[in-house]
């Protein structure tokens, strides 16, 4: 069932305003939920918010708002993933451009099970199917955070489950998804 978050919160676009809170809760994120921290080889976008999310028009990130608070974030960009360290045929069947990348789906703790994740997911598959030059919707994540696979395999198709490959390393068990276009 895909109902709108309960009330008092504010799903929306981010806009200047919202990068430091939207920072934060990505930053907490890598260090309190993933447990490794920032990596500037995966992260770069998060300290370029401005650049990567807000001064393109192909990309978008969305923000959920309690009060005036950040407490959820979704993006898209057009960058595919990246070979290495995922393998070559994912990053061909992905290309950077026409592929919308779902990235930094980050709900503080709190405010889980309040269906916001769903909320900003079903508006970024939203806002790719609206921009001309889309062909898919692919994301990864970290099926070793709790949550994260059961959530991805209610909404998303697997592609490939890189866990037996560690491409990402120990502590990192990481799985590629696809999400239909309407």
């Amino acid at each position: 069932m895909n109902r709108p978050p309960h009330p008092p919160y504010a799903v929306r676009p981010a806009g200047p305003a919202d990068v430091e809170g939207a920072r934060q809760l990505m930053l907490d994120t890598f260090y309190r939920d993933f447990g490794y921290g920032y990596v500037p080889a995966w992260h770069r976008d998060v300290v370029e918010i401005e650049r990567t999310y807000l001064d393109d028009p192909r990309h978008l990130l969305l923000v959920a708002l309690h009060g005036d608070r950040v407490v959820g974030t979704t993006a898209v960009h057009s960058t595919g993933p990246a070979h290495p360290p995922h393998p070559l045929w994912l990053a061909e069947r992905y290309p950077s451009g026409t592929t919308a990348q779902l990235a930094r789906v980050y709900v503080r703790p709190e405010h889980r099970r309040h269906g916001l994740a769903r909320t900003l997911v079903n508006r970024a598959c939203a806002f790719v199917a609206e921009t001309p030059g889309y062909d898919s919707v692919y994301l990864h994540t970290n099926v070793d955070i709790e949550g994260a696979e059961a959530f991805w395999r209610s909404m998303a198709k697997e592609v490939f489950d890189a866990r037996p490959t560690g491409e990402h390393g120990p502590g990192v068990g990481t799985v590629h998804f696809e999400i239909p276009l309407p």
